[in-house]
């Protein structure tokens, strides 16, 4: 099984990063791990044109996109603020889940494909909002948006997602008890996805953007 792990902290030795390391060491000793930090990468986060009109992949980020295309099964972490991931995650994802790639629209309906199906992935927040805030406040929004709009859209199935919170006053210390068995269990329930659903995607991508 191939599994990205996916920093989306900008700032490296944060709780995200240590939640990150409790999930790799979970997974079975077979996995073969590929993990990225977006603070590393060089990039711009800008989608300037939209998709009228593309331009060309900065190495970073066609190294992301191998692995997202390689991956079985996808493992992002990032602290919420204001509601969202950092600016720097939501560029990577502006850049990378292109369409042709990521999902492709269908030309007589309202519909379309998911390109990415035949893989999983499990997501996790840090906020300083507790959990039953973010549900009642929010309609629990950051989640259904990562579920729902984002890696459901184009495939990803299942989507698992853990709000970690809230981690002010003392809140990571007195729940990195809790979190640490929640992550390494769902690490260790990892099951790959329908792999008759898999399919690469990338070279026939780039082959379509060069041609």
């Amino acid at each position: 099984m191939n599994v990205l792990v996916l920093d989306g902290h900008p700032d490296a030795g944060r709780l995200c990063t240590a939640l990150l390391d409790i999930y790799a060491k979970a997974l079975p000793d077979d996995t073969r791990i590929t993990r990225i930090a977006v603070r590393d990468l060089n990039f711009d986060p800008i989608l300037r044109y939209g998709y009228a009109k593309r331009i060309e992949w900065e190495p970073d980020i066609h190294q992301v996109a191998e692995a997202i295309d390689s991956c079985d099964h996808l493992v992002v972490g990032f602290p919420m603020w204001w509601g969202s991931e950092p600016a720097e995650l939501k560029g990577l994802l502006d850049r990378v889940f292109l369409l042709g790639f990521a999902f492709a629209y269908h030309d007589n309906d309202s519909w379309w494909d998911r390109l990415l199906e035949g893989r999983s992935a499990d997501v996790f927040a840090t906020m300083d909002t507790p959990p039953f805030f973010l549900r009642l406040m929010y309609g629990n929004a950051l989640i259904k948006r990562w579920k729902k709009q984002v890696l459901g859209f184009c495939g990803f199935k299942p989507v698992r997602f853990l709000p970690c919170g809230p981690t002010d006053k003392g809140g990571a210390e007195k729940q990195i008890a809790s979190w640490t068995k929640k992550i390494e269990g769902m690490a260790r329930s990892v099951k790959t996805p329908d792999s008759d659903k898999k399919v690469a995607r990338l070279k026939a991508f780039l082959g379509d953007t060069c041609s």
